[in-house]
């Protein structure tokens, strides 16, 4: 459920929908994408302290990627809305890689 509302919140953001519930659901989306991608990693942690981890890395990230846009005089809601969906998608899917491909090492070989 929180997932439909969350890319209900980006598809408002991106198509430009004048609705009173583009800005609650934008902002959702936006502490969110990021804060799953941030808790599928922190797996090691016990539920308190993971859900606090997420939200302050979400909110960390926003800021980071606002700054940078800002920085750069890029600034736009759409822009950001991108920019947080590929950062969490990369961020979901990294901890499926296992850490032996990323290295260059096959499962089963060792160097002599």
């Amino acid at each position: 459920m929180a997932a439909a509302v969350a890319g209900v919140g980006a598809i408002l953001a991106l198509a430009d929908i004048t609705s009173p519930l583009r800005g609650p659901l934008t902002l959702f989306f936006l502490l969110a994408a990021p804060g799953a991608a941030i808790a599928s990693a922190l797996r090691g942690l016990d539920p308190w302290g993971r859900w606090i981890s997420a939200v302050s890395g979400a909110v960390a990230l926003d800021l980071l990627v606002a700054e940078a846009m800002l920085a750069t005089h890029r600034w736009s809601v759409t822009g950001g809305v991108v920019t947080i969906a590929a950062i969490s998608v990369v961020g979901l899917l990294a901890p499926m890689v296992p850490a032996r491909r990323l290295l260059g090492r096959a499962p089963g070989r060792r160097d002599s």
